[in-house]
């Protein structure tokens, strides 16, 4: 893989990674302005607050993942296994990168993985 298109592809992580990091910092600031503010009136306002909570943790949760997906991405770049499919072996086409720059595996394998995880 040429070493323009990966530098390219670092940028494009490395602000990535800025942008979920600044987001799960202002859910957290969101979230704790929530939890502070338990002077609920009544049991539907409790159930709302609840969901919000819960809602706030799963978004957290899912750009976790994806976080450690893209620093993974990054350490690949680094060691010179970047746009490598941890199955095959096989280079990852460039289009798949652009599209997913933290992809682990080729379309196929990815499918077949979504596949037995249904």
């Amino acid at each position: 893989m040429d070493q323009r298109f990966i530098k390219k592809m670092k940028k494009q992580l490395e602000q990535m990674k800025t942008e979920i990091l600044e987001q799960l910092m202002a859910e957290d600031e969101e979230f704790r302005a929530m939890a502070g503010s338990s002077d609920t009136k009544d049991l539907v306002d409790v159930a709302s607050n609840d969901i919000d909570k819960k809602m706030l943790s799963a978004l957290g949760q899912q750009e976790l993942k994806k976080l450690r997906l893209i620093e993974s991405a990054l350490a690949r770049i680094d060691n010179g296994k970047y746009g490598i499919c941890l199955k095959s072996g096989k280079p990852i086409p460039k289009e798949r990168l652009e599209a997913i720059p933290y992809a682990l595996y080729r379309v196929e394998y990815q499918n077949e993985l979504e596949r037995r995880n249904r």
